[in-house]
């Protein structure tokens, strides 16, 4: 079966501005995501990528944009299933104040129980994503072969749910993985089981970095996910 690479949208102006965005339109790639987006071709020159599918928001279309220039003959699939969690009447609030939320707590702790007021639960997120892999796999498959590799612009809590499926993880452990802003995963599927081959790899080491208290955008204003023990809902601005 395909191997599948999984890049995350460049850092938007949400993502800078601690706001979780979710499906809110017009949220674009500040100036960090737009040089994180034109170096994509260059870190992906050696892939011979059969298909590209993308979320339809705005910020990883952007993302996809200087990949396409480059790559002409690249066809381009949209597919809602791997659009943002809907995150309801979360969408367009500040994490910070969110974090004083009950129901950080369930999404932080217990997410296959959360589901967002006016929004979906974090388990029809993943079922959706999931599927969406599941038929990309069998048509890429069909159309180029068993070898074929192709990649899925996407968002941070779509490619945790999607690799914690790969690693055959419960959705209550995927608050324990990160997808940086522009970072590149890789799954190869067989018959048999997939191979997580890369995890969030953005050839950047800066996060790994100790930052300064408060300097962060996570759920709760602090230095970020693995700080304080909090994911960043929704994968956060990565490294500054």
């Amino acid at each position: 079966m395909p191997t599948l690479i999984l890049v995350r949208h460049g850092r938007s102006t949400a993502n800078t501005a601690g706001v979780l965005a979710g499906w809110t339109p017009g949220v674009a790639l500040d100036e960090r995501g737009t040089a994180q987006a034109a170096a994509l071709p260059g870190r992906l020159a050696a892939l011979p990528l059969a298909a590209a599918v993308t979320s339809p928001l705005q910020r990883c279309q952007e993302t996809l944009a200087p990949l396409l220039a480059a790559r002409p003959e690249l066809p381009l699939h949209t597919d809602e299933r791997i659009g943002e969690c809907h995150y309801g009447d979360w969408s367009g609030r500040k994490l910070a104040e969110l974090a004083d939320e009950p129901l950080m707590r369930v999404v932080q702790q217990h997410p296959s129980a959360a589901a967002f007021p006016g929004g979906e639960s974090m388990r029809a997120m993943q079922a959706r994503a999931v599927d969406a892999v599941r038929d990309w796999n069998a048509r890429i498959e069909e159309e180029h072969g068993a070898d074929a590799v192709y990649l899925m612009c996407s968002h941070g809590d779509i490619i945790k749910a999607l690799v914690a499926d790969a690693l055959g993880m419960h959705l209550d452990l995927f608050q324990r993985i990160s997808a940086e802003p522009c970072s590149v995963t890789a799954v190869r599927y067989t018959q048999l089981r997939p191979f997580v081959v890369r995890l969030g790899d953005t050839g950047d080491f800066g996060s790994l970095a100790p930052r300064e208290e408060g300097t962060g955008e996570g759920p709760t204003g602090d230095a970020g996910e693995g700080r304080t023990g909090d994911a960043e809902v929704g994968g956060g601005a990565g490294a500054p």
